[in-house]
């Protein structure tokens, strides 16, 4: 659309739809950031965990950018940032909890960060000027995030130990019916956003996720169309219920760097 949204017009019920969503992505792209970070130095290889160090860096400003959004709405972002407690953050629920194996970083590479890019893209199509002007760089950094996934993918699918495969299977099977009622929601909230022409309708984000992920994923033998959303809705935070734990939400915070903070 080349009408871009009026921000100043919208009502508080369209403001707050605005608001919970830029959160949502922007927890969920912080949170992913520390997970990634997680694995600078457990990953395979040396160049390994130096590209997911160079993913984590990538998500962190990505969610910067995010954050700043809000101040559209007249949020403070640093304060959205830095002063809420474990159970407001509205991340993905598959973050909830470290990847226990690089299998589970693999399944997270593919799915919940597929999903993002998914959402991001879609983000990115409609009315709402700051994400036209800067989704489209955080995408084009996406495209070696799905790069290394899909390879890695690919190799973990194929290979010789049972054990590699069944985990790989595990968490992705896992990870995707929190995924696809992240990206399809269908609440009040969502649809006002789609009624704006700030997004997409949660029927065409669904199936944009399932295209983007279908082949890559049958290389480990999920059928990404059997799968279904888990239930479970928490639309104050549009996700699903629960939180990530607190040791992730200390360091998204900055908690023990706080005397250190230059914003």
């Amino acid at each position: 659309m080349s009408d871009h949204l009026d921000v100043s017009a919208l009502d508080a019920d369209q403001r707050a739809a605005l608001h919970r969503f830029l959160v949502s992505l922007a927890d969920s792209k912080r949170i992913l950031g520390i997970r990634y970070s997680d694995w600078l130095l457990g990953a395979p290889s040396i160049e390994t965990g130096i590209a997911t160090s160079s993913m984590a860096q990538d998500e962190w400003g990505h969610a910067r950018l995010l954050y700043s959004m809000l101040k559209e709405l007249d949020v403070d972002p640093v304060e959205v940032e830095h002063d809420r407690g474990d159970e407001d953050y509205a991340s993905v629920d598959p973050l909830d909890e470290p990847f226990g194996d690089w299998a589970a970083v693999i399944a997270g590479m593919v799915v919940v960060d597929g999903a993002l890019a998914t959402l991001l893209e879609s983000f990115s199509r409609g009315r709402f000027e700051p994400a036209t002007m800067r989704v489209p760089k955080m995408l084009d950094e996406e495209a070696f995030h799905w790069s290394l996934a899909s390879a890695w993918f690919r190799r973990l699918a194929t290979s010789s130990s049972a054990s590699a495969r069944g985990k790989l299977s595990d968490a992705t099977r896992a990870m995707l019916p929190p995924v696809l009622a992240w990206l399809g929601a269908e609440d009040e909230a969502d649809d006002r956003l789609v009624e704006l022409g700030v997004l997409e309708p949660a029927a065409d984000r669904v199936r944009a996720f399932r295209d983007r992920v279908r082949d890559i994923l049958a290389q480990g033998g999920i059928d990404v169309d059997e799968a279904e959303p888990s239930d479970g809705w928490d639309a104050a935070r549009r996700r699903g219920p629960g939180h990530p734990g607190h040791e992730a939400t200390e360091r998204a915070r900055g908690d023990r760097n706080r005397m250190l903070f230059v914003e």
